[in-house]
C-alpha cells in the first residue's frame, strides 16, 4: 500500500527517514506537496496529486510541516487534510489537532482547562493593556509570536521602556501581543516525544542562555524522565488530540511547566541521543492506525 508523507521538502532529514522506514515495512512512500493538490467538489477525483486520487490511492497520510503561506493557503491545506479524513484516510496528526497546537494561546488554554501546569500567559492587541499585563506578570516576560516555531521571534523583556517599544512595534505591524511570565529554568528544557500513549524518546536541550531551541544553537543531551514528567507529556498530547507530539517542558524551582506542544515535531536532534529508531516507531503507529481503520 501507499503511505503519503505531506511535506514541502521530501529531501529533508525527517522526510527521508520516514520514507526509508515505510519502505523497510514493505510499503510505498509518496511525498505530497499540499500546495500542488487539486481539489474538486461534485466531481472525481476528489483530491488529485500527480495522477493519484488521494482519497482512494493512499492508505494514510503522515503530516510533516505543511509549509509557510498566506492565511488562504494555510487554511486550504488544512481543508485538504479534513477532506482526507472525511474519506476515511487516517491523517496523523489530524487537522484539528494541528490547528489547535499551531495557535499557542489556544493550545495553552486547552491544557490549562485540563488542569495541566502552564506558565501564566496573556494576550492582547492593545499596547496599554499589554503594559498592564507586563507588570501583572512580574515585569519579566517572554514575548512570542502567536504562530511560530523553533524559537524565532521570541524575546525576553524585563525593562518597562523596552517593553513599551516592543509592544508598540507589534501593534504597528498589526500583530497580536502574546506575553508569558518568565519561568527560571537555567539553560535547559525537556523535549518529550510522544507516540500514542507512550513517551518513546526524550532529551534535554542545553544552551548557553535561556532560549533552548535546537534551531537556536542548543545541544541535545540524553534524558531519563521521571514518571511525573512522562505523564505530563502524555496528558498534554491527549488533551490536544495529538497521536504524535513533541512536548516542551520547563523544570523550575516551583515544579514543571508545559510551554508548548508541537504537532508536527522534528526529531533529528533527538535521534542523536536516542537508541530508539523514531521514524520506525512513527511508521509502526501509522500502520496500526490503518489496520484499525479497516476493521468493520
Amino acid at each position: 500500500m501507499i503511505i503519503g508523507v505531506a511535506t514541502r521538502n521530501p529531501k529533508s532529514w525527517c522526510s527521508i527517514r520516514l520514507g526509508e522506514a515505510i519502505k523497510r515495512k514493505g510499503h510505498q512512500v509518496k511525498y505530497i506537496n499540499l500546495s500542488k493538490v487539486a481539489a474538486r467538489i461534485g466531481a472525481n477525483p476528489t483530491l488529485e496529486y500527480r495522477g493519484l486520487n488521494l482519497a482512494k490511492d493512499i492508505a494514510a497520510l503522515i503530516v510533516r510541516p505543511i509549509g509557510r503561506g498566506s492565511l488562504d493557503e494555510v487554511i486550504f491545506r488544512l481543508d485538504l487534510l479534513h477532506r482526507l479524513e472525511m474519506a476515511g484516510i487516517p491523517v496523523i496528526n489530524s487537522p484539528k489537532s494541528i490547528e489547535l497546537c499551531v495557535d499557542k494561546y489556544h493550545a495553552l488554554m486547552t491544557l490549562s482547562k485540563k488542569g495541566l501546569p502552564v506558565p501564566k500567559t496573556a494576550v492582547t492587541e492593545d499596547v496599554e493593556n499589554a503594559m498592564k499585563l507586563f507588570h501583572e506578570l512580574g515585569g519579566d516576560v517572554i514575548v512570542k509570536p502567536l504562530f511560530g516555531s523553533r524559537g524565532f521571534g521570541i524575546v525576553r523583556v524585563s525593562d518597562p521602556d523596552m517593553a513599551f517599544r516592543v509592544f508598540r512595534a507589534l501593534e504597528i505591524i498589526r500583530s497580536v501581543i502574546y506575553i508569558q511570565e518568565f519561568i527560571p529554568h537555567g539553560t535547559k528544557d525537556i523535549r518529550a516525544f510522544v507516540i500514542g500513549d507512550n513517551v518513546i524518546a526524550s532529551m534535554y536541550r542545553e544552551a548557553t542562555g535561556w532560549k533552548t531551541n535546537i534551531a537556536q544553537g542548543a545541544k541535545p543531551k540524553p534524558a531519563k524522565l521521571k514518571e511525573e514528567v512522562r505523564e505530563l507529556a502524555i496528558k498534554a498530547a491527549r488533551a490536544t488530540g495529538c497521536e504524535i507530539a513533541g512536548v516542551d517542558i520547563l523544570e523550575s524551582p516551583n515544579g514543571y511547566y508545559i510551554v508548548e506542544i508541537n504537532s508536527m515535531p522534528g526529531w533529528e536532534g533527538l535521534q542523536k541521543v536516542s537508541k530508539v529508531n523514531i521514524a520506525e516507531e512513527i511508521v509502526s503507529h501509522v500502520l496500526n492506525r490503518v489496520k484499525k481503520s479497516k476493521k468493520p
